[in-house]
């Protein structure tokens, strides 16, 4: 085992102040409120409508908020890495744009792009440069302003998204406290239920890709629904067994806020109750890979030190993970 562990150490969000909920949603498409909270259990969801605003304002937004909670200053950040698919542009990376816009004058930084599990891929390669005393105070952003990539006349995926931002601060600890195990995974053929068809070297932009709504989520959702289902249940069973946790002792489950349905069915067969479940799907939808630190930005307060936390998504890609941290800090 390493002799140092990481733990996150302080955590800072931020959602738009624009809500759109099910009844605005309602006049927009053919769709209605009890249809989407049957089906998916959003309520509402923020949407940045700034203009002249992206994602990297959003991350910058949550990253200033964890540094002022924490008492940290810029210059000690020694890097920042951000998970997201709804980049500034193409390049230079939306995480070198946050760390220009919060004055990380020591840091380095780059994207991730795994879509849901963004979030959990940037930490588990956060941890291990923390782990291996590389460096000292890291940053992990997940952000993504999904209403640029969504179509608002299509009524089976604009329910689903929201835009917003959260940010996680990891130092290394010799505590019995931090990241402790984690299991992911990728499967590239599920790429053909969940994609955007066009703006990468495959499908540059052009008139005909923009005409034939090309650039915005793509998702057959029995497929991904069915899918994710399993692969969120089984994976996070898994890291449950291999660290020899009990439903009791677990303190939070963390899941990706894609569909309430999958949540609960995830938690029903790792054997745990309600209210071991963070859930935020109802206000902020599906922020892709904002979605887990925003939930532990909410639930920060009720977080004590040593709550064993499973941290676990699935995403386009497929991508999929689980992480499991014991918490290093008592919510304030």
């Amino acid at each position: 085992m390493s002799k140092f562990r990481a733990a996150i150490t302080g955590i800072g969000g931020y959602v738009p102040e624009c809500i759109l909920d099910n009844e605005e949603l309602s006049h927009m498409v053919d769709t209605s409120d009890e249809w989407i909270m049957q089906r998916v259990g959003i309520k509402e969801r923020r949407i940045l409508k700034e203009k002249g605003k992206a994602t990297s304002d959003m991350g910058l937004m949550a990253v200033n908020d964890m540094l002022e909670k924490t008492n940290t200053k810029p210059e000690e950040i020694d890097l920042l890495i951000c998970a997201t698919i709804t980049a500034d542009m193409p390049y230079p990376a939306t995480a070198n744009l946050i760390s220009y816009k919060a004055g990380l004058t020591n840091a380095f930084s780059y994207d991730i792009a795994a879509a849901c599990s963004g979030f959990l891929f940037a930490l588990e390669t956060a941890r291990r440069f923390v782990e291996s005393g590389t460096y000292k105070k890291v940053i992990v952003i997940g952000a993504d302003m999904m209403s640029t990539i969504t179509d608002y006349t299509d009524r089976k995926t604009c329910p689903l998204f929201g835009d917003g931002a959260g940010a996680v601060l990891l130092e290394s600890t010799t505590e019995d406290v931090g990241i402790i195990d984690s299991i992911l995974g990728v499967d590239g053929e599920g790429f053909k239920y969940l994609h955007c068809k066009a703006g990468g070297s495959l499908k540059p932009p052009s008139h005909e890709t923009i005409e034939a709504k090309e650039h915005f989520v793509y998702q057959e959702g029995q497929a991904v629904f069915k899918i994710a289902v399993s692969k969120m249940a089984d994976i996070s069973v898994d890291i449950m067994r291999r660290n020899n946790l009990k439903p009791e002792n677990l303190s939070w489950l963390v899941p990706h806020q894609a569909n309430l349905r999958i949540i609960e069915a995830t938690a029903r067969r790792m054997g745990i109750e309600n209210d071991q479940v963070m859930i935020n799907i109802q206000k902020y939808g599906n922020t892709t890979a904002a979605t887990i630190p925003l939930c532990l930005w909410d639930y920060e307060k009720k977080l004590k030190k040593g709550d064993n936390l499973i941290l676990t998504a699935f995403g386009a890609g497929y991508t999929w993970g689980a992480i499991y941290l014991k918490w290093a800090y008592n919510g304030k």
